[in-house]
C-alpha cells in the first residue's frame, strides 16, 4: 500500500533537458509521436528545450513506460544511456565534466542532483577503497526501471568518453529484480552485478577520485556553475511556492468551489501570473487541483472517519458515482476496495 501523501507535499519535477534526451532518442529510433507525447508531458516539444524548465517526475516516468511500450525493448534506459551527446548535455552535465578531478565532479553531481530529479536522492560516501554511489527514491512510486537503467549507463558511459575509458565499476548493486536482459549489466559495469537491493549502489575504487578531467574549461565551468547555483535557489523558491499553492487549494476546496482568480488574489497576482509560474515549474493550476484532491481522497478514504459519500462533497464531486470514478483512475481500485485493505493493513490478516 502506497503511502498516504502529507498536506505539504511538493510534487517532485525532473529537469526538461532529461526528457527531451528521451524524446531524441526516440526520434533516432523512428518512434517519435509528437502527439502523444506532449501528451505525457503536458508541454509542447519546443517548450521542453526551454534549459530552466522542470518536468513532474509522474510524466516522465510515464513517457519511459511509453518508450518501452514503442520500442518493444525492455532495455530501452540502458541503450538510451549509453547514447553520449555533448550537444545535448544538461546543465548539471557541463559542470560535472569541467571540473579539476572525478573526485570533485562527484562532489557537484551529489550536490547538484536535485536539479536533475527531485525524486531521488543521490548520496556518496568512502568505504575502505571504494566510492560509492547510491541513488535512493523518495517514495516507492518513484522508481523507475528505465529511467534508473538509464541513470547507471549514462553515468558510466559518459564518464568513459570524457574522462577515460577504461575505468570500470568495482560492483553494482540493483534495486529491481534481475530483468531478463540482465547480462547487458555486467557488460557495462564492468564488475560483478547483483539485483533486489535495497537501493540502487555503484561502486568505483577511490583511485579514481583522484583523476583528472581532460580538456576541461574552468572559463566554461565557472559561467555554467553561476547559471546553476542561480537554478538551485529558484529551486528553494519554488518550494516555497508550490506549499502555499497547495495549502491555499486545500483551504479553499474545503469551504467552496474551487476558484483561480480568487486564489490568485490571495497570492496578490492575476491570474495569467499565477498560470505563467505554475508552467514555467512545469505544472498547471487543474494538476496541482486534481492532486491536491487526490491526495485527499486517499487521506479520508484511509483513514475511514467519514462515509464515501460525504468524502466525495468534501472533495467538490456532485455525487458518490463520479468520485468513485476518478478514485479509481487514481489508484487502480474502488475507494471500499482501498478502504477494506487499508484496514487489513492495520489489523493484520485474520486467523483461519
Amino acid at each position: 500500500m502506497n503511502p498516504v501523501p502529507d498536506e505539504t507535499t511538493v510534487f517532485p519535477l525532473v529537469a526538461a533537458s532529461s526528457t527531451l534526451a528521451l524524446v531524441h532518442y526516440l526520434d533516432r529510433q523512428g518512434v517519435l509521436h509528437r502527439e502523444r507525447i506532449e501528451q505525457i508531458t503536458g508541454t509542447t516539444l519546443e517548450t521542453l528545450t526551454d534549459p530552466d524548465l522542470r518536468v513532474p517526475a509522474d510524466h516522465h516516468y510515464q513517457l519511459w513506460e511509453y518508450a518501452e511500450q514503442m520500442t518493444g525493448d525492455p532495455a530501452v534506459g540502458l541503450h538510451a544511456g549509453q547514447v553520449v551527446d555533448p550537444e545535448r548535455m544538461g546543465l548539471v552535465g557541463h559542470v560535472f565534466f569541467n571540473c579539476d578531478t572525478l573526485g570533485e565532479a562527484v562532489t557537484q553531481y551529489v550536490r547538484l542532483h536535485r536539479l536533475i530529479n527531485e525524486s531521488v536522492t543521490l548520496s556518496f560516501e568512502q568505504a575502505g577503497d571504494l566510492a560509492i554511489l547510491t541513488w535512493q527514491p523518495d517514495t516507492p512510486g518513484h522508481y523507475c526501471r528505465q529511467d534508473m537503467d538509464r541513470t547507471l549507463a549514462a553515468a558510466l558511459s559518459r564518464t568513459r568518453h570524457f574522462i577515460h575509458p577504461g575505468i570500470t565499476a568495482e560492483w553494482a548493486e540493483i534495486a529491481h529484480p534481475r530483468p531478463a536482459y540482465a547480462a547487458e549489466y555486467s557488460a557495462l559495469v564492468g564488475g560483478p552485478v547483483t539485483f533486489d537491493g535495497s537501493a540502487t549502489r555503484l561502486a568505483f575504487h577511490s583511485r579514481h577520485l583522484s583523476h583528472p578531467i581532460p580538456h576541461r574549461n574552468p572559463y566554461v565551468y565557472s559561467a555554467v556553475l553561476k547559471q546553476v547555483n542561480t537554478v538551485l535557489a529558484k529551486l528553494q523558491t519554488r518550494r516555497t511556492f508550490g506549499r502555499k499553492i497547495r495549502k491555499l487549494i486545500s483551504r479553499q476546496m474545503a469551504t467552496e468551489r474551487i476558484d483561480a482568480d480568487t486564489l490568485a488574489r490571495q497570492c496578490h497576482m492575476s491570474r495569467q501570473t499565477l498560470y505563467r509560474r505554475l508552467k514555467k515549474e512545469g505544472l498547471s493550476f487543474h494538476d496541482l487541483v486534481e492532486q491536491v484532491r487526490k491526495d485527499k481522497a486517499l487521506r479520508y478514504v484511509a483513514a475511514d472517519h467519514y462515509a464515501l459519500g460525504e468524502i466525495a462533497f468534501l472533495l467538490g464531486f456532485s455525487e458518490l458515482s463520479a468520485f468513485s470514478r476518478a478514485f479509481k483512475r487514481w489508484t487502480g481500485v474502488a475507494p471500499a476496495q482501498y478502504r477494506a485493505g487499508h484496514r487489513v493493513a492495520e489489523t493484520g490478516p485474520t486467523q483461519d
